[in-house]
């Protein structure tokens, strides 16, 4: 139990720093930080802890953006 939350804890200062980055970088970099936040998110609900609202919001818009991308790249 113990283990579990210095997990979760870890985890969730891990995304807290990741999230400051993504709020202070530009567009591009945003997207690439994307994977990451996305991958800690998913491991702090697996290990049980719950992710805070304004994250899973960000996690959300950065998904949008990343799919605008891949379109925006597109050829016609």
């Amino acid at each position: 139990m113990i283990n579990d939350n210095r997990k979760i804890d870890n985890l969730m200062q891990q995304a807290q720093e990741l999230e400051r980055r993504i709020l202070a970088a530009h567009r591009l970099d945003r997207l690439v930080l994307y994977t990451e936040f996305s991958r800690t998110l998913a491991q702090m609900r697996v290990a049980g802890g719950r992710v805070p609202s304004r994250m899973l919001r960000l996690e959300q818009m950065l998904g949008e953006e990343v799919a605008e991308e891949m379109f925006d790249n597109m050829p016609v």
